[in-house]
């Protein structure tokens, strides 16, 4: 009885602090830097934006809103085969513009998703603890987020594209018609991916978040066409409906493919913006790509802290 009693552990006094060493030994593998550390928070990010990796919950809306996306899309290359027309329903630079109620629902639901969060449980300061910086967060949020709007704006276009081939369209127009989809469908992908994850980065509830951009993008859109409808309408407003529209950021597209890459307008009367409207319109979108980059490296570097 008397070994056994000298064997226990005495009860520490009050005030006493002791150190157990509990099995955590040091990491002596391979560092992979900052360069893998960016590339994982864009691919996370990137299959984050369709609900790869999560529940099946998270995986609902996004993926109906691509099938919603390339259902159409798939309709009109039935027709088209069907037919044996000789042009597609709808130009390729045409179709975004057609679905944008689509691309602003996508985008005011996965951008509160992408930053949001992070916010909500403060975990931002725990990625710029190391490796990762400012940024390294910016770019990986903005570029998965961009990447994952070209994957749903240019998915239907490649299905375009492929039925216009099996309907025996001629290869060179579709080839020109294809190229020049994509390219507005980039730029398009850039400019609502700033837009969308400016404003979610304002606050840590999702709910707000989605609200707060579809808002935007929303009530903007609206704004201008009804402004440019009244243009429209007086004897000398022709000339203000261009000018007008560099305050939408779907009209800010729609100027920039009309002048340069041969689109029809959607504005009214069919008008498109002039070649030197254009450059206007082309300087306004990349500025506010810019200014949304920018925006998102201060509020950033605020949160880190």
């Amino acid at each position: 009885m008397a070994t056994e009693q000298s064997l226990r552990t005495p009860a520490p006094a009050p005030g006493d602090t002791r150190i157990h060493n509990i099995g955590y030994r040091s990491y002596d593998g391979p560092r992979l830097g900052r360069s893998y550390a960016r590339l994982s928070l864009y691919s996370q990010s990137l299959r984050g934006s369709y609900g790869l990796g999560r529940s099946v919950k998270s995986k609902v809306l996004p993926m109906l809103l691509f099938v919603v996306m390339c259902v159409p899309a798939a309709i009109m290359v039935a027709v088209a085969v069907a037919t044996k027309a000789k042009e597609l329903p709808l130009d390729y630079t045409r179709y975004a513009i057609v679905m944008q109620a689509v691309i602003s629902l996508y985008v005011a639901s996965q951008a509160p998703q992408s930053v949001s969060r992070d916010l909500r449980f403060k975990t931002v300061p725990l990625y710029f603890s190391r490796p990762i910086e400012t940024a390294d967060y910016v770019r990986a949020k903005f570029a998965a987020l961009a990447s994952a709007l070209f994957v749903l704006t240019a998915a239907p276009l490649l299905v375009l594209y492929i039925g216009a081939l099996l309907a025996k369209l001629d290869f060179t127009d579709q080839t020109k018609g294809f190229a020049q989809g994509l390219v507005s469908v980039a730029l398009l992908s850039l400019l609502f991916a700033g837009i969308g994850l400016v404003i979610a980065s304002v606050t840590p509830r999702r709910g707000f978040g989605i609200a707060a951009v579809i808002a935007v993008l929303t009530i903007s859109y609206g704004a201008v066409s009804t402004l440019q409808a009244i243009a429209e309408v007086q004897s000398d407003g022709s000339a203000a409906i261009a000018w007008i529209g560099l305050f939408s950021p779907i009209t800010l597209i729609d100027g920039v493919q009309s002048a340069f890459l041969g689109a029809s307008s959607a504005f009214p009367g069919g008008v498109g913006p002039s070649n030197a409207e254009g450059v206007v319109y082309v300087l306004f979108t990349l500025g506010l790509i810019a200014g949304s980059y920018g925006l998102l490296m201060r509020r950033y570097k605020k949160v880190g802290l």
